[in-house]
């Protein structure tokens, strides 16, 4: 049960769900009423439903508790997602989205993408599921229309180059990104920080503006969001 839901100060379809035990807890209104993604609480008030948003499970969750100033992606909003996974994160953006915005999911494992194709797509209509590489973009091109905001989370050695070229191709003019740095994809020889400086060099090379950087631990080890808008 919740005590009370109040949305996020600065956030535009992010909440505050305090529960009855006095602990407060990041959630998104259920674009799903019902239905759960990945286990999550669902809680009611006032005739809506809210899910609880695990910042142990969602690297973006993470950012917004460790402080993010920035987040641009909106209700109406159309969202090009790099290495949905099997939608934890994705869920909740298309929450935030809602029924008016668009999610294009890339994930390129066949296995993760029926369990995102199965727990999300089959039950939300804001959301497209792309079984490809996204070190390719020119392979699904066809299938994603311009968009406001790229939001990446992928396990590969060069996750700033493909999210820039992925901005290449789809990312309007005054778009903006939000990279989740996984250092240990990229050189576990290296301390953190030096990953993050290199990546957040790699966007200002290509035409970025670095808006922040925001490091995920206790929820993340080794990990960062970098925001920036081309």
């Amino acid at each position: 049960m919740s005590k009370k839901v109040e949305p996020h100060s600065d956030f535009a379809g992010v909440y505050w769900v305090t529960l009855t035990d006095g602990k407060k807890r990041l959630a998104t209104e259920n674009l799903d009423p019902g239905k759960g993604v990945y286990g999550e609480r669902l809680v009611s008030f006032r005739g809506n439903e809210y899910r609880i948003w695990d910042p142990f499970r969602s690297k973006l969750a993470a950012a917004i508790l460790n402080g993010l100033n920035f987040l641009p992606i909106m209700k109406g909003h159309k969202v090009l997602y790099l290495g949905a996974a099997s939608g934890t994160t994705a869920s909740h953006v298309s929450d935030i989205v809602g029924k008016d915005g668009h999610v294009y999911c890339v994930e390129f494992s066949a296995r993760t993408m029926r369990e995102l194709v199965s727990n999300l797509c089959a039950f939300r209509f804001n959301i497209t599921p792309i079984l490809e590489d996204a070190r390719v973009p020119e392979k699904y091109a066809m299938f994603v229309e311009q968009v406001g905001n790229i939001y990446c989370d992928i396990a590969q050695p060069e996750q700033a180059k493909v999210l820039a070229d992925n901005a290449k191709l789809f990312l309007k003019r005054g778009g903006w990104t939000m990279l989740a740095v996984k250092s240990q994809s990229i050189d576990v020889t290296k301390r953190p920080v030096e990953i993050y400086e290199r990546e957040m060099n790699v966007l200002k090379n290509r035409g970025f503006d670095i808006m922040e950087a925001i490091q995920l631990e206790p929820y993340d080890k080794a990990h960062a969001m970098i925001v920036s808008k081309i």
